[in-house]
């Protein structure tokens, strides 16, 4: 036979001897090696990638490790884990696959044995269907008087038509003794274990119906205190015994303390889940991978600042203030921002509640590069709030926004509850940058998500798929930023309120860097106002002759380059101590002038003339010529042209037949 894809049986394999119980197939099982013997064994099956079988000591021989003192069964499975633990012991995870027999023995230290599979029979199918009824009607009359089987252990049984596999789940959740155990083990007739299986299942229902009796009675002659003082230290006994880290149980308490303290500040929802899923926790083996999984989620939502939130600083000269300290020029944009925070002060002064749908977000649209960011940094630092950037350029799974459902290996919650996270606020200023760069896919479409969370009528209930229950976004101020507005969605763009913000003047980008860029950059490459210079020509040069563009993210770049440059030349020369950079010298910072300007003819050419080209970063002009060759009178359009410019010629072209007509200079 073979098994999976670990080759034929029979084999020879190694044994490791287990002294408590039997093992069965689909089980992962901890295992405490103290002995040479199995630590041999254990370590032969891992070097050989080979499985092992485990097989019990039969009673009265626990601690003995001769072939002859193990049952001649046992469950052929993979060691998935060794560690070495302090105490000289070896634990391994060890997962069950197959029910074996164990024939002769080959050879000891480490002890291996020639091993085949049992295979199961059944007979009469329908017969066996009968009988499993009758398992499961008992199977639900134990757990009736005893807690030997959970909901979804009861569950499994239930839907669960593996005749041998529901066999196996009700013998490893039962006390059975050895002899019982081996018994069912070792049985091939599917009928016969399960008829085997009643009898155990009616005794144990007899038992447990009286055990509860006498606890029923015992209870109510312990007294409340000494019951929990014994409880307590039995369970650190039987800790002890197992060798189960304490730690844990200190990491579990961690959890419900945090919970409790925070119980007052969220919502019930979210503290049954939150709770649910820690006494999930609890209950779970640490190495198995629900538990990472569940302790990861507690770690991300025990870290959720419920009923955090910045003191509200809502002062429109505050707002006014830094608006104008970060930012030269601007003062249209600067206007509406501070109308738009006027509006929310003037509310809160006369203390009227804003009608839900009516607060609109604010979108700063322009080219890159002209303080769009900057702006709202500047409105988080007036409001005394953390600013928090989730970028969405290129943006295509709306699960980025939403959160993974936990059911998804390495799933997390959504940008929006790390925002939070981060913040460590319920009321952060929030940036969407480059709304207009989200895009749509087979994994979801995140403009609907982002219609959510704009939306004040929504947002106070919005979801987080990998939370689970509900979080409130109404505290949060949303601010998104785009460089062409016509690329938002229409729905989108109607829970937005844009200002624009223009491409710089020459004369505007010089006070710029004048007054904001050469003073950040020196401080950043760690220079002294007096040892760098630059002088207004050579500034102004800088600006026409090496950058072109809409704001002044390559000025700042070009201006550090000469921060740079001047620091090397500094440490290199210790006789230099001021670096003076003017309109003669600056080409010996740079190679050459990366744009030149050119000029527009004064004198019209013929053939010749001017168009204008534009884009969401800025625009240029552009000469177009004409030349008149033979042919058959069509237009013959060059060049990767656009729709506008190819109407604007076929226009031009009508003009001068038409002209020609009238004319007559045919």
């Amino acid at each position: 036979m073979k098994l999976s894809n670990y080759g034929e049986f029979p084999a020879d394999i190694p044994v490791i001897a287990e002294d408590e119980l039997f093992l069965y197939p689909f089980m992962i099982s901890p295992l405490f090696l103290n002995d040479e013997q199995n630590i041999a064994a254990a370590t032969k099956a891992i070097d050989e990638n080979s499985l092992v079988i485990v097989c019990p000591t039969k009673a009265g021989h626990e601690g003995e490790r001769e072939y002859e003192s193990l049952y001649d069964a046992g469950v052929v499975g993979s060691i998935m884990r060794k560690v070495s633990l302090p105490d000289g012991r070896v634990k391994v995870l060890f997962q069950g696959l197959a029910r074996a027999k164990s024939l002769y023995k080959i050879s000891d230290n480490p002890l291996e044995a020639h091993v085949d599979i049992l295979e199961a029979t059944e007979v009469n199918s329908l017969k066996i269907d009968a009988i499993l009824e009758v398992v499961r009607e008992k199977v639900r009359a134990l757990s009736a008087v005893s807690n030997y089987f959970p909901p979804d252990l009861l569950r499994t049984i239930e839907e669960n038509h593996d005749h041998n596999r529901i066999i196996d789940l009700i013998c490893s959740t039962i006390k059975l003794k050895k002899e019982q155990a081996y018994k069912l083990f070792v049985e091939t007739d599917t009928e016969k274990r399960f008829l085997d299986l009643i009898d155990i299942l009616i005794d144990e229902i007899e038992a447990n119906k009286l055990q509860r009796e006498i606890r029923s009675k015992v209870h109510t002659h312990i007294e409340k205190v000494n019951k929990e003082y014994f409880l307590k230290e039995q369970l650190k006994q039987i800790q002890k015994e197992l060798g189960t880290d304490t730690a844990r149980e200190e990491e579990i308490e961690e959890y419900y303390k945090k919970l409790e303290a925070k119980k007052s500040k969220m919502g019930e929802d979210a503290y049954k889940e939150i709770k649910k899923q820690l006494e999930r926790f609890a209950r779970m083996h640490p190495d198995s991978s629900d538990a990472s999984m569940t302790q990861t989620y507690l770690d991300w939502v025990l870290d959720i600042p419920f009923g955090a939130y910045a003191k509200k600083s809502l002062k429109i000269e505050n707002v006014e203030t830094q608006l104008d300290k970060d930012h030269y020029s601007l003062e249209k944009p600067k206007e509406r921002i501070v109308e738009y925070f006027a509006v929310k002060e003037l509310l809160e002064l006369r203390g009227i509640a804003l009608k839900k749908g009516a607060g609109a977000i604010l979108c700063f649209s322009g080219p890159p590069g002209v303080g769009k960011t900057s702006l709202a940094n500047s409105i988080a630092t007036a409001l005394k709030r953390p600013l928090i950037r989730i970028a969405l350029g290129g943006l295509e799974d709306v699960n980025e926004l939403r959160g993974h459902r936990r059911t998804y290996v390495g799933a997390m919650p959504g940008r929006i509850t790390q925002g939070l996270i981060d913040a460590k606020k319920m009321n952060p200023v929030i940036v969407l940058d480059e709304i207009d760069k989200v895009s749509r896919s087979q994994r979801g479409d995140p403009t609907a998500a982002l219609l959510e969370i704009l939306d004040p009528e929504q947002n106070s209930e919005f979801r987080d798929y990998y939370l689970n229950f509900d979080l409130d976004l109404s505290n949060v101020i949303f601010i998104a930023t785009a460089n062409d507005v016509g690329r938002i969605p229409a729905p989108l763009r109607d829970r937005m309120e844009f200002i624009t913000l223009s491409s710089y003047t020459p004369q505007e980008k010089f006070e710029i860097a004048k007054r904001y860029l050469i003073p950040q950059e020196l401080k950043k490459h760690g220079l002294k106002k007096s040892e760098l210079t630059i002088s207004k020509p050579a500034l102004r040069e800088l600006i026409h002759s090496y950058t072109r563009e809409a704001g002044v993210r390559n000025l700042r770049r070009r201006i550090a380059e000469m921060c740079r440059k001047a620091a090397r030349e500094i440490l290199k020369n210790s006789e230099v101590n001021k670096v003076s950079i003017s309109l003669k010298n600056l080409k010996e910072f740079f190679d050459k002038s990366v744009f030149e300007i050119e000029k527009t003819d004064k004198i019209p050419v013929v053939g010749v003339v001017n168009g204008l080209a534009w884009t969401a970063v800025g625009g240029d002009v552009l000469k177009i010529e004409s030349i008149r060759i033979r042919g058959k009178g069509n237009l013959q359009l060059t060049g990767s042209l656009g729709d506008v410019m190819k109407e604007s010629a076929r226009i031009a072209m009508s003009v001068v037949k038409t002209l020609i007509d009238k004319r007559k200079l045919r």
